[in-house]
């Protein structure tokens, strides 16, 4: 897939370099780093040497080259000069040949971002400086508070979530700010580069500073539940989508947040009403408890007037969620200083008075709970339903999101090497998340043509049971053809050995560039 993309010679053909002082091109190495990287062998970049000790180095990356050429020294001197020619902006060149070449269509653009933890302290303890990221502490999505980290930002395209553009942040980047900063810097060469049309992208993208700069592309994003506004409308239509729980329903109405109109709809999804079931009940149960203990502890407390007591029961009132005061009653305690039983008709020296009556759950608050979890808002400001229909929108954000999200499950996969993310220097590290997202591109690529090939020949593979299927993913296809061997020969030539059916008749239906890379005389 590397050859079939070309992306070694893109490479190659931007990045000035003396090929005559080389043994190994940079594109070449970063070939040698993608295949060390789908190897799943988690070795780290100093390893490589090992890694390809058993393998056809010559027949993968080029006549003349050795393993020992791959070493660490080489591997960092290639980081370097990516770094100097810019990881984000290699990496678009690589992509627009990678959708050219796969004639992807590009209508949809999905946005998000993620965090890779790292050891070392590197420039935590600076200040920022221009176009080397501050790898320190920030929101960590690795549940690894205690480390420093990066941030890295993908949009992907939704056919076969193939990368379009990455971008390597500092590890304090918050989502909001740098959503608008990545849109404001880059949308105008992604229309121009991909023909992209829509943005899609979770409620970080929802943020009035940000929708205005949108205003020259269509986008797609979820609104933040915190917004008083998408809480409300949610109470007035939901009990109307949820009169058949198990079935999904939708309703669209127009808006205007941040200056812009849009077209919200209201989604109720019955997959995410099972799911908040046990929660709401549990949260419910736990304000109730709550607010039980505190009117106890109300009860419990003397108030010097009938009115004082009145008052902190409105106000008690007031406050609760969960639960309803009933039968709300001020009652008056006699009190008579001295000791020993006071004289029968003697008057009390003073009176004390306490709120008493009885609290209840509501049910109308765990069901507002229960819909408000159950339904969301999808926002665009595409208003002409003819052109982005509701279903469609739902669909993009709904099912093709997740594109984006599995590519970044896929970069922290421990046996790829984000799990061995230490480097030099920052700049390395920038240089290395543009390869690591190079992997990703071409698995997603290779995934592809799989399928399509077997689409296309009604054909199947085989899966990790030994069932057919037409869907196999690409890290079990790697692991499948495991353990094929090229055997040399004196005078005979090259030999490929544990080559059988299944293998032969995948790589025909994938076409000669690949039948060739397995013959004998590869």
């Amino acid at each position: 897939m590397c050859d079939e993309l070309e992306l070694s010679k893109v490479i190659d053909q931007v990045i000035q370099q003396d090929r005559q002082k080389r043994t190994v091109s940079i594109g070449q190495a970063v070939k040698a780093m993608i295949l060390n990287g789908l190897g799943f062998a988690n070795h780290t970049l100093y390893l490589s040497p090992l890694f390809f000790q058993d393998k056809p180095v010559e027949r993968l990356l080029g006549p003349d080259i050795q393993a020992e050429h791959l070493n660490d020294d080489m591997l960092g001197r290639a980081l370097d000069e990516i770094y100097d020619y810019g990881p984000s902006k290699l990496f678009s060149q690589c992509a627009i040949q990678t959708v050219n070449r796969l004639g992807l269509q590009t209508r949809y653009g999905h946005f998000d971002s993620t965090s890779f933890h790292t050891d070392g302290k590197y420039n935590s303890d600076q200040e920022e400086q221009d176009g080397v990221i501050r790898i320190t502490n920030g929101y960590s999505r690795d549940h690894r508070p205690d480390l420093n980290q990066l941030v890295l930002q993908l949009i992907c395209e939704r056919q076969a979530g193939i990368p379009l553009l990455m971008e390597t942040l500092s590890g304090n980047k918050s989502d909001k700010d740098s959503f608008r900063e990545t849109v404001k810097a880059h949308i105008g060469r992604l229309k121009t580069d991909f023909g992209l049309e829509y943005i899609v992208a979770d409620s970080a993208l929802y943020v009035a500073e940000t929708l205005k700069e949108m205003s020259n592309i269509w986008w797609i994003s979820r609104v933040p539940e915190t917004l008083n506004l998408a809480g409300d409308i949610v109470d007035a239509v939901a009990s109307d989508l949820m009169i058949q729980p198990e079935q999904a329903a939708f309703c669209s109405l127009g808006a205007v947040y941040g200056d812009v109109r849009q077209r919200w709809v209201v989604v109720y999804s019955p997959e995410a009403n099972k799911r908040a079931r046990k929660t709401v009940d549990k949260q419910s149960a736990k304000s109730s408890a709550s607010e039980l203990k505190e009117f106890e502890s109300l009860c419990r407390q003397d108030f010097a007037c009938e009115e004082d007591a009145r008052k902190a029961a409105v106000k008690f009132e007031k406050n609760l969620k969960a639960t309803s005061l009933s039968d709300v009653q001020i009652t008056r305690t006699s009190h008579f200083n001295g000791k020993g039983r006071p004289v029968q008709g003697r008057e009390p020296d003073f009176y004390t008075y306490n709120v008493d009556g009885a609290i209840a759950s509501q049910l109308q608050y765990r069901n507002k709970m229960l819909q408000r979890k159950s339904c969301f808002i999808l926002a665009t400001n595409q208003l002409d339903c003819a052109e982005l229909p509701p279903e469609e929108l739902m669909t993009a954000y709904k099912n093709d999101q997740q594109k984006v999200e599995r590519g970044f499950r896929f970069l922290k996969d421990p046996m790829f090497m984000a799990s061995t993310l230490f480097l030099k220097s920052p700049e390395r590290i920038m240089a290395l998340m543009m390869v690591m997202t190079l992997c990703l591109l071409v698995y997603a690529a290779l995934e592809l043509r799989i399928r399509e090939a077997l689409r296309t020949n009604s054909a199947t593979f085989v899966d990790q049971k030994g069932r057919s299927t037409a869907n196999p993913t690409a890290r079990w296809v790697f692991q499948f053809f495991a353990g094929i061997h090229v055997l040399i020969v004196e005078r005979m030539g090259e030999l490929m050995l544990n080559l059988n059916e299944l293998h032969l008749n995948l790589l025909a239906i994938l076409g000669e560039r690949y039948q060739q890379l397995y013959s004998g005389d590869g």
